[in-house]
């Protein structure tokens, strides 16, 4: 059916099954319906309007108009794919092919070919665009012809800036060529197929068939349609007086038809002869691949060449992929498929892993770069089934073309696994030094250097202008491991929660704009909290885990294996995430490697599955605990505030209880920065408030009530994360604390229980770890005003966390313009910092050979009936590569779990 639609009907594979059965049947009815008009007029005017309208992307929005309910979301969409000005421009295209095709048909149409009719000037026209076409598509790339550097392409790539300013000549080269393509060559083919005597002729089924797929392909695939035209014409200028069966038996849709095929047939043979010289010369030239057997395979080639490119003709003529048998150069032809070389749905078949996200945000654009670079030609000739190849870092993006049509593409984007392994660290650097010589290397500045990876099944086209992240990390070795710095962490952790709370309580104040103020009297106080309200703090710190799965608190995750001093316990099946409140006792947080644990039957509560049933009566290392009280948590006297605005800033009421001893909490206020806490209330401003006082500030500044209840509070969460003996944190607690892991204790609980607050004082210690590998890497803080903007930079610019948690994700989603992680390489040792930074940088694209990819598709099924005992033969076989000469690209399907993020079709509008 897909061979069928795109050389007997003029159309285009789909990218589905369901698009393919509805483009054929219209496609046929088309042509059925042309042969029953009654005059010729009719005929050519129904076949140059359909032709049109078929190649446009209006079915896409006609079908999911149709297959929805939500009527309001299709309109949205269907404005999204086709708007206004595209509904001008088509209409107004239209018109002007419908009124030319009638005119040059009624008029001119009836005249015999002739060197000097009309229709032979539309030829030598012809001629003119297709050579023009041509030679403005070159100059867009980086290689002319694939060998020679183009010195038009600029040789500063390293600089967006200094690359996309050089670029704008090319790009008005580049726009003048698509005008060409999309305005100028439609309608001179369309008045070369109206001239012709042929259509004035009785209506047959040849001239239906012929003529519906020339007036379809001028839309459909212009850059193919001018090109098989131009041989037509030219053949027809060449033999117009002579009596061959090319000018007495058949009419001009039937050259085209046959022309087309030809053409179809050639490129794929040609495609096909390239790929089988490649694994021929990579078989012996590359280590990886040379075997003891590969020289004789080598003879037995040349020596049955005749054969081999018989095999190879017969491959072309069924469009079936040539297989290289478990990649040696033993070539058998595969069982044909689709354009599209996978039998399910688009975008389903992408294994999902943290590196997806990276690709999610990448494609949007991506896919405005290439919008750009294939209505201007950079990418080469864009035909269905055409592949390209792009890198940047450690990514790697594959790109299928699956449809085109008149001004639109349909692509499928995958991006591939990032390298963990070193045979894709192996591979990707072979791309790499292909893009660096033509990009980057020092020959790239000669005039017409010579491409030294010609004839390679990847050639490097042109690198796009994307947004997306780039990734960098750094060993934080004399930094996290600095008794100066982790001593200095401390003192800066109580100023950052302390503004933190400030902006917190700041921001809650917004919200009242018309709140009045009034004296609190005696009856207007809190109510004092129950008891039963102060035991929610003693539940189960396993309702709270960090989104790496692991956490010091839980007894499960040591095992035999386990060291007590690991950076990280060994990790086991997630467990029950939070303790019924039954009263029942909560479990110790640390429990002794080599001790014997009674587990609970089934039976039991499934919380307390894993719960010694000695713990259940005593908790042994901790306090008793009475029911229905916290201990070490006591109720704090109301607070009087000495200004009646100080209540806008206020601590909310379920953060002002103590977990500290009283005498503690008076030894630790001479932590509390004051000096800090006045800069922080000076930089407020209350003008959403109706009255407003001038005094206001000052007020605030003055209220020991108010400073003395952020300071219970900032000191609560202070000892939460250090505890409370003042001593250094070691680097192994800075990292489990920056990904949540405390140490148990009873401010914990208490952190625990207070949910908003808890995350408040994690985020307060993770903007801490960063404000410190910032000041080692530029410099100290010199005042409370550098310290503020640092801050405030951290809040509006950064996301500050852990890779693994879904807040990540929504932040690169977002597009954040900085992230930052703090991690730990357990092989060497160190601790990392990872920055990822949001910017516009250059992508590199190349494009692959087409029969390349379909034979390793093929091969797929074949070699997993091959094993190997020999490393270097189990590299480069089961990992199902790509052969290239000097190049060695994996292209597996997720069957091995190579494809982390695979895209939906895309059709991108290209006017």
């Amino acid at each position: 059916m897909e061979q069928v639609l795109e050389l007997g009907l003029g159309g285009s594979p789909m990218s589905s099954n369901i698009r393919m059965l509805v483009m054929f049947l219209i496609s046929v009815g088309t042509a059925v319906a042309s042969y029953f008009m009654p005059s010729s007029l009719g005929m050519v005017l129904f076949m140059t309007g359909f032709g049109f309208v078929l190649s446009l992307n209006l079915k896409e929005t006609v079908i999911n108009c149709l297959a929805s309910n939500k009527f309001k979301n299709v309109s949205a969409g269907c404005r999204t794919q086709f708007g206004w000005r595209e509904l001008i421009f088509y209409l107004a295209v239209l018109t002007f092919a419908l009124l030319e095709a009638s005119l040059l048909h009624s008029f001119l149409g009836s005249q015999a070919f002739s060197k000097t009719s009309l229709q032979a000037i539309m030829s030598y026209v012809l001629i003119v665009l297709l050579l023009a076409t041509w030679i403005l598509g070159e100059i867009q790339t980086v290689y002319l012809f694939g060998m020679f550097r183009n010195p038009f392409y600029p040789k500063d790539v390293m600089t967006v800036n200094v690359f996309v300013k050089k670029r704008k000549r090319l790009k008005k080269i580049g726009v003048f060529r698509r005008i060409l393509l999309t305005v100028v060559s439609p309608f001179a083919m369309i008045a070369f197929l109206s001239l012709d005597n042929s259509l004035h002729h009785l209506p047959s089924i040849y001239i239906s068939i012929g003529f519906s797929r020339g007036f379809r392909m001028v839309w459909q695939d212009t850059e193919c349609a001018l090109l098989d035209m131009v041989v037509v014409s030219t053949v027809q200028l060449l033999v117009f007086n002579t009596d061959l069966w090319w000018n007495r038996s058949i009419d001009t849709g039937i050259r085209l038809l046959l022309v087309g095929i030809i053409r179809n047939r050639l490129f794929q043979f040609v495609s096909k002869l390239q790929f089988a010289l490649t694994v021929l010369l990579t078989s012996w030239t590359e280590k990886k691949q040379r075997r003891k057997s590969t020289g004789t395979l080598i003879t037995l080639n040349i020596v049955f060449f005749p054969a081999l490119l018989a095999l190879i003709l017969l491959s072309a003529f069924l469009s079936s992929p040539l297989l290289p048998l478990f990649s040696l150069p033993i070539f058998l032809i595969g069982f044909p498929r689709p354009i599209r070389s996978w039998p399910g749905p688009v975008g389903v078949t992408a294994c999902i892993c943290p590196d997806t996200i990276y690709y999610q945000q990448m494609v949007p654009s991506l896919t405005t770069a290439l919008q750009s670079a294939l209505s201007v030609g950079s990418l080469g000739l864009c035909s269905p089934g055409s592949h390209y190849l792009c890198r940047f870092q450690d990514r790697l993006v594959w790109i299928l073309v699956l449809e085109r049509g008149f001004t639109y593409c349909c692509l499928n984007i995958k991006g591939l696994e990032l390298q963990e392994t070193s045979c894709h660290t192996a591979e990707a650097h072979r791309v790499d030094e292909i893009f660096e010589m033509a990009f980057e290397h020092e020959e790239c500045s000669q005039t017409l250097s010579l491409n030294h990876h010609c004839g390679n099944i990847l050639t490097p086209c042109d690198v796009l202008p994307v947004k997306l992240y780039s990734d960098a990390r750094n060993v934080l070795s004399g930094i996290i491991d600095s008794p100066e710095n982790r001593r200095q962490l401390k003192d800066d952790f109580l100023k950052i929660i302390l503004w933190l709370l400030v902006q917190y309580c700041y921001k809650k104040s917004k919200t009242h704009r018309t709140l009045e103020i009034k004296p609190r009297l005696k009856q207007d106080l809190p109510p004092v909290k129950p008891p039963e309200a102060l035991s929610k703090a003693m539940e189960s710190p396993n309702s709270w885990k960090d989104d790496d799965g692991f956490s010091v608190e839980s007894t499960d995750e040591w095992t035999d294996d386990s060291n007590l001093f690991d950076v990280e316990p060994s990790k086991k099946a997630p467990k029950v995430r939070e303790m019924a409140s039954r009263g029942s006792t909560p479990r110790p947080f640390f429990s002794v490697p080599g001790s014997v644990e009674i587990h609970t039957t089934e039976a039991e509560l499934p919380e307390a599955t894993n719960v010694n049933k000695l713990y259940k009566a005593v908790v042994l290392g901790l306090p008793a605990v009475d029911t229905g009280k916290q201990q070490g948590v006591m109720d704090l006297p109301p607070i009087k505030f000495s200004n009646s605005y100080s209540e806008l800033l206020s601590i909310p009421e379920e953060w002002r209880t103590l977990p500290l001893p009283l005498a503690k909490l008076h030894e630790m206020k001479q932590w509390f920065p004051e000096d800090w806490y006045h800069f922080g209330l000076r930089q407020l401003d209350f003008f959403h408030l109706k009255e407003n006082p001038s005094g206001l500030l000052e007020d605030l500044i003055k209220d020991t009530a108010l400073k003395d209840s952020y300071a219970q509070c900032v000191l609560s969460c202070y000892a939460a994360v250090f505890g409370l003996e003042d001593i250094l944190p070691s680097p192994t607690h800075i990292f489990r604390a920056y990904n949540g892991g405390l140490p148990w204790s009873v401010c914990l609980d208490w952190l625990i229980g207070k949910q908003e607050l808890f995350q408040l004082a994690l985020k307060g210690f993770r903007y801490t770890v960063k404000l410190l590998v910032d000041k080692a890497s530029l410099g100290p803080v010199e005042n409370f005003k550098e310290l503020l903007n640092c801050l405030e930079e951290y809040e509006n610019d950064w996301y500050i966390g852990v890779v693994s948690e879904e807040k990540w994700q929504q932040a690169v989603l977002q597009e954040k313009p900085y992230l930052f992680s703090l991690g730990h390489d357990p092989n060497m040792g160190v601790y990392t910092g990872r920055v990822l930074t949001f910017q516009e940088f250059l992508v590199q694209v190349g494009k692959l050979n087409s029969e390349a990819v379909r034979g390793q598709w093929a091969n797929l099924s074949w070699e997993l009936l091959y094993a190997t005992n020999d490393d270097e033969e189990r590299y480069s076989i089961q990992a199902h590569p790509i052969l290239l000469r000097n190049l060695t690209i994996q292209a597996a399907d997720p069957p091995l779990g190579y494809p982390v993020y695979s895209c939906e079709p895309l059709h991108v509008p290209l006017l």
